[in-house]
Order: C-alpha cells, then sequence, then structure tokens
C-alpha cells in the first residue's frame, strides 16, 4: 500500500512540473494564432523564436486555436516557434517608494533609477468597492486652481471628465492640479502620448515639486494596444493602494479616448463586430469596469478621477 501512495505521489510531482506548450501556426495583422497552451485569457506566455523571447498575452480563443497578441513588434516570430504560458501575471507589486517615480505600465521604471522589488502584491483588475459600503462625497476637494474652484467645484472622491482638443493645454492643467492641489498622492496615467511629449509633461508640467508626491505611468503611442490599456489598469492599482491606506489620492489618465482606441484595436483583431464609431462592444464593457474602481470606499481615504477625454 505504501509503494501505492509513493508511486502516486512521485506521478504528482511530475504532472505539476509540466510545461503548457504550443507552437505558432499563423500570424494575421497583430493577431498570432498558436496551438496552444490553453491558458486562460489574459495569461501571459513567452514566444521562443530562435534564441529571442517575445513576450504575448491570450486575448482569445478560435476553434481549436489560442489567439495572442505580443507586448512588441512581430518581427523575428517564425513559423513553428514554440510557445510556453508564463502564468496569469494578475497581481502587480506597489509600494511607498513607487512615490517620485516614472514607471512603465509593467512596473519597471523609466526614470534611470533602481527599484527595489519590495511591497506587497495589489491584483491589476480588482473590483470596484461595493456600492452600498462606499462613504458620500460630502468634502470640498481644492484643485488648487482658483477659476476651476469656483465654477467646477470638485468633492474628493469625484470622477471628472476634462474634454477639449489636442494641444489646447490638457496635460498643463493636470501639471497644475498635480502641484497646487491639497492630494496627498498623485497618479499620473500617460496613456498612448507622443514620446517626446512624456519629458515635457515631467520636467515642464509637474516639475520636481509635483514630481515628489506624484507616481507617472507611461505607455507612449508606439507601444503595444496591450500595454496601454495595462498602463491605465496599473495606474488605478497603484491609487486603490495608497487609497487603502487612508490617503487622498488624484488620478489623472490621459487620456480616455486613446485608452478606448487601444481596446477598440485589439477588438478588431480578434473579430469583434465594429459599432458606434467603430468601437467594438469591448470597448464599452471596459471602460466602467475602470473608472468605478475610483471614488470613495469604505474607508477613510479617496480618488478623486480626472480623465481627459
Amino acid at each position: 500500500m505504501d509503494n501505492i501512495f509513493e508511486t502516486a505521489n512521485a506521478a504528482m510531482k511530475l504532472v505539476s512540473n509540466v510545461e503548457l506548450r504550443g507552437t505558432v501556426t499563423d500570424v494575421t495583422g497583430l493577431i498570432i494564432e498558436g496551438s496552444g497552451p490553453f491558458v486562460p485569457v489574459g495569461s501571459h506566455v513567452s514566444i521562443k523564436s530562435g534564441r529571442v523571447r517575445f513576450p504575448a498575452q491570450v486575448v482569445g480563443f478560435k476553434n481549436d486555436k489560442v489567439l495572442l497578441m505580443p507586448f512588441g513588434e512581430l518581427e523575428g516570430i517564425a513559423p513553428g516557434a514554440v510557445i510556453s504560458a508564463d502564468g496569469s501575471d494578475s497581481e502587480v507589486l506597489v509600494s511607498d517608494q513607487l512615490l517620485g517615480r516614472v514607471i512603465d505600465a509593467l512596473g519597471k521604471p523609466i526614470d534611470q533609477k533602481s527599484l527595489a522589488p519590495i511591497g506587497e502584491l495589489a491584483p491589476l483588475y480588482r473590483s470596484p468597492p461595493n456600492p452600498v459600503t462606499r462613504t458620500r462625497i460630502t468634502d470640498f476637494f481644492d484643485l488648487g486652481v482658483s477659476c476651476m474652484n469656483s465654477m467646477l467645484t470638485v468633492g474628493a472622491g469625484q470622477r471628472v471628465g476634462i474634454m477639449a482638443g489636442s494641444g489646447v493645454g490638457k496635460s498643463t492643467l493636470l501639471g497644475m492640479i498635480a502641484k497646487h492641489s491639497t492630494s496627498d498622492v498623485n497618479v499620473i496615467a500617460l496613456v498612448g502620448e507622443r514620446g517626446r511629449e512624456v519629458r515635457e509633461f515631467i520636467e515642464r508640467d509637474l516639475g520636481e515639486e509635483g514630481l515628489k508626491r506624484s507616481v507617472v505611468v507611461v505607455a507612449t503611442g508606439n507601444e503595444s494596444a496591450l500595454l496601454r490599456i495595462r498602463a491605465a489598469f496599473l495606474a488605478t492599482t497603484i491609487a486603490e493602494y495608497f487609497r487603502d491606506k487612508g490617503k487622498k489620492v488624484v488620478l489623472m489618465l490621459d487620456s480616455v479616448t486613446r485608452l478606448a482606441m487601444a481596446q477598440r484595436e485589439i477588438g478588431l483583431a480578434i473579430g469583434e463586430p465594429p459599432s458606434t464609431r467603430g468601437y467594438t462592444p469591448s470597448v464599452f464593457s471596459m471602460l466602467p469596469k475602470l473608472l468605478e474602481r475610483a471614488g470613495t470606499s469604505a474607508g477613510e481615504g479617496s480618488i478623486t478621477g480626472l480623465y481627459t477625454v
């Protein structure tokens, strides 16, 4: 009897070490089709072509094929390249040491400074707070801009849309609020921004004073749609971390329009039907899941959301 259990135990150990794999069978546009691995949507995989590994994410399934989208470029991926599962990667590392830092959509620093891998794991795709236990919005929030305080009074935990055309000063306004508002922490997501404008915003609009109490998450327009979307969710997760610590947080997302375009890009690539202005149904289901995470919660902290359109 003991031999039977020992044999079964050894077999289970072998099964737990089996790596889920597949191969590339087709590449069409932005989508890579593979014969596996059949892991849940949202899981991260690696595509090994030659000596190079390409990180990608599972975005759907079609018949007996898995649909992948790479985080980077498609160039270099060959037919028959091996696809291996990396995990879901649905948690990110957050801590106070993120203050004053500029990071990418994967949480890696891009400001040429080191970032120690310490902190706590937080879910990237967290559910919004219970609507019944949310505290009511009763406190005035000082944006630090007199004309907005008088003409567009904002409460702590409110969500506000800043709507204007490109090049008329939305980023400048966000920088003014980050520097002069009464927030404890600013979390700023630059989604689909032009590369040259990122440094201009950090140095000219935000400045050293504003950066000290800010976390800037950047995914420029040349990066994949997956990373642009992930930047928005990462910024929201970081804001939730500080809200749960009782902080008064300002979450700035520039812009919701480019975020919606990124999701539309993915939706059209995997075959979703276009609807209003070409936007796919997944765009309209994604936005509430993200935006509803801002606001107040059952605790003392709050996230005041400023979203440019």
